[in-house]
């Protein structure tokens, strides 16, 4: 498979930006083919359904002006279902866990979430935030709308809140905290 298909298919998969040396480090590529196999992918997605976004150094795939009306239509659509039984479970995860990483979401799931936590992204109901013990990771948490939502002022007011950190505390074990805490 040629770089400008790999890079396609790590930012289709990431779904946010990335730094331009990040994608030279995971394909172990200098960022000069890099940079190259981007201006192809560029080249190639040209009246498509998808384009390549650029921002300072960082890179992405996001849907073409042309998809717009369609996409909202779908976006308004999404937004006006109920949440699904897995979106909710995330969202229980990240209330009584968060901030928490997707990796660790994944884990205590068993299961990618990685488009759940994008519905619940867009939807509101949490937020990413920055690491500080990882620059490289992104945390997951509740926004304050959605708690003023359900009713709690803060966290702590969730029923059982101390009884499910611990459970949680005491499934999550110390040999897979490093795997946990990457992004």
């Amino acid at each position: 498979m040629n770089l400008d298909a790999i890079l396609e298919a790590i930012l289709f998969f990431k779904g946010e930006p990335m730094p331009l040396a990040t994608l030279a480090e995971i394909t172990h590529e200098p960022k000069e083919h890099v940079e190259r196999s981007l201006i192809a992918l560029e080249g190639k997605l040209q009246g498509r359904g998808i384009m390549l976004v650029r921002h300072d150094n960082s890179v992405m795939l996001a849907t073409a002006p042309g998809a717009a009306q369609t996409i909202e239509s779908m976006l308004k659509e999404e937004l006006s279902r109920e949440l699904s039984k897995p979106a909710l479970e995330t969202l229980t995860i990240i209330l009584y866990r968060g901030p928490i990483s997707r990796p660790q979401i994944d884990y205590i799931r068993g299961v990618n979430s990685h488009f759940i936590l994008r519905t619940l992204l867009i939807r509101g109901l949490i937020e990413k935030t920055a690491d500080q013990k990882n620059n490289r990771t992104v945390l997951y948490q509740t926004t304050t709308e959605l708690m003023g939502h359900i009713g709690i002022s803060r966290l702590e007011d969730l029923p059982e809140y101390d009884h499910v950190r611990k459970d949680t505390d005491a499934s999550l074990q110390p040999e897979q905290e490093k795997f946990m805490t990457e992004e």
